[in-house]
């Protein structure tokens, strides 16, 4: 067989069989996909965790009320930063270690201007807050603070939330109090009647005045103070008495239960500049006493007073003819041991400005004015300014007649002499009158009186009165007898004239006996009444004794008359 014919290379000939191919099979297997993907999850899920942890930080508080681990959640404005994974006791049991796992973002914000605090119901007598914890449970707000802190990781909870955030514009301002009443964290600060801030804290600085009380008004208020800005206490309710009556004032309903503070400027001085953070001011106890401390020129007076200055006290008013112009700055009690004479100092000052207007006393010479007062007989007289509270205030008076004084200086201080006068001077005289009353002897006068009446019912009823009255009455019948008989003729009259008188003349002797042995005063109406009786009685009987002399002597006077002439028609 040739070589062409020779079967090719692969062809089948027909007599051989075909030749198996074998391939090489792969040595990893499909179904290893699957744990390989898992695996890599699990890396880049640890790695993104890992990643976007952020650091570990602890958290002291008081207690862990409404705290769960891995349930609590730390935030900001609503946007979770950290969840809580631990919490314990401090070794001495004084408080809670609660362990925070922060969040990568939060990372830049811990640092040591970050405050912590648990926010959850709170009811204060000023301010509600965390009520929306009833449902979706307490958490931690944070409050990054001013950038640019120091990192931390050590941190010691608020009880209680800030009164500011980092993030609020505004001003804090240090007030200075000799009492804080009840003013407290959160009390409101008002501005014209609107809440504008808020009191921070305050430091006693040991117990010593003044008390540092710490505000922050919220821009754009804290625009609107000036170094001549004043402060006052505005907490509680003022009753005050005027013209219209009883005045009640209060700035509002939240004022009253937690306190207040509010603060105004005067007109004058909005245009200066405005204050800076952190700037001192005085905190006055009530809006008259910061208005009277916009007065920069003040003259100090002093007067003593030997009366009760019940309802007087440090910041009582200076009033001339009813107008303030002062307040009082002192009430002591002053005691002279070698003559045991006690009196009162009460020490006031007087704004000028009151009276002659802001920036008209330059040229005022307050010594030689208040000489020409004192001369024409100005003193300082106690007056009370209110019957229902018993308040009193120092009012200068003019009193009439007074006697001109020279002026006295005490220590340059301005003396003005004191005077008793309203209430205190209508009591006074009605104490003089009650003890003039106790010392009348109304026990020994009731006594004379009684003895007086029994007297004079025994003396009238007595036998000698009895025989007297008829002795007058039989004269009496007798004159009229011969009254009647006159015109029966002349001459049963004259026979029975020196009868008459001589009857009348017995009869008042007798009557002037009874009454001399009868023990009657000798002022008494009874007396003075028998007196007038006796000298009319003597009368008569001398004009019938000289009408009987007379027709003795003259007959013939019944016929012709004392003219002489016939006297029948």
């Amino acid at each position: 067989m040739s070589g062409s014919d020779a079967p090719a290379h692969g062809e089948d000939d027909g007599n051989q069989p075909p030749q198996a191919r074998v391939r090489k099979r792969s040595r990893v297997s499909v179904i290893w996909i699957i744990p390989l993907l898992v695996i890599g999850l699990v890396v880049w899920l640890s790695y993104t965790t890992i990643a976007s942890r952020g650091p570990l930080i602890t958290i002291t508080f008081k207690t862990a009320n409404g705290l769960s681990e891995q349930q609590t959640q730390v935030k900001h404005k609503n946007v979770g930063l950290g969840t809580v994974e631990g919490i314990k006791l401090s070794h001495d049991m004084s408080h809670v270690v609660v362990q925070i796992r922060m969040t990568r973002q939060a990372a830049d914000y811990i640092t040591d201007r970050a405050r912590f605090w648990v926010v959850r119901p709170r009811l204060s007598p000023g301010n509600i807050s965390g009520l929306e914890t009833l449902v979706t449970g307490a958490y931690i707000e944070i409050d990054p603070g001013a950038p640019g802190g120091n990192r931390q990781v050590k941190f010691t909870g608020l009880e209680d939330p800030p009164g500011i955030r980092s993030d609020e514009p505004g001003h804090t301002f240090v007030l200075q109090a000799d009492e804080l009443g009840s003013l407290g964290p959160g009390s409101p600060v008002f501005y014209r009647d609107v809440t504008v801030g808020e009191v921070l804290s305050y430091d006693l600085t040991r117990g010593q005045n003044p008390i540092a009380v710490n505000v922050f008004v919220r821009a754009p208020f804290d625009s609107y103070i000036r170094p001549q800005t004043r402060f006052w206490n505005a907490s509680g309710v003022s009753l005050n008495t005027g013209p219209q009556g009883l005045h009640l004032e209060l700035e509002s309903i939240q004022a009253v239960i937690s306190g207040g503070i509010a603060f105004g400027t005067a007109d004058e001085a909005e245009a200066g500049p405005e204050s800076p953070n952190d700037s001192k001011f005085h905190l006055y106890s009530d809006k008259s006493e910061a208005d009277a401390a916009g007065f920069r020129a003040r003259i100090a007076f002093v007067s003593y007073f030997d009366t009760a200055v019940r309802g007087l006290d440090r910041g009582s008013g200076v009033e001339i003819f009813g107008i303030k112009i002062g307040n009082v700055t002192d009430v002591k009690l002053e005691l002279d041991t070698s003559t045991g004479r006690a009196r009162v100092r009460v020490a006031y000052e007087i704004q000028p400005e009151r009276i002659f207007g802001i920036g008209d006393t330059e040229q005022l010479d307050p010594i030689l004015v208040a000489g020409k007062m004192v001369g024409l007989g100005l003193r300082a007289v106690l007056d009370s300014s209110s019957i229902v509270t018993g308040t009193k205030v120092v009012s200068l008076q003019y009193i009439p007649g007074a006697k001109a004084l020279p002026l006295q200086l005490e220590d340059k201080i301005i003396v003005v002499p004191s005077q008793s006068g309203g209430l205190d001077n209508i009591m006074t005289s009605l104490s003089d009158i009650t003890t003039k009353l106790d010392q009348i002897p109304f026990a020994d006068i009731g006594h004379n009186v009684s003895h007086l009446l029994l007297t004079l019912d025994q003396t009238v009823g007595s036998p000698q009165v009895k025989q007297a009255i008829q002795s007058l009455q039989q004269v009496l019948d007798d004159t009229s007898k011969l009254v009647r008989k006159a015109d029966a003729g002349a001459t049963p009259v004259l026979k029975q004239l020196p009868q008459l008188s001589q009857e009348l003349q017995q009869t008042l002797a007798r009557a002037r006996d009874l009454l001399g042995a009868g023990g009657y005063g000798g002022n008494s109406d009874f007396q003075r009444s028998a007196e007038r009786t006796l000298d009319q009685v003597n009368e008569t009987v001398r004009s019938v004794r000289l009408l009987a002399d007379f027709l003795t002597r003259h007959p013939e006077a019944l016929i012709r008359g004392r003219t002489g002439q016939a006297t029948g028609r």
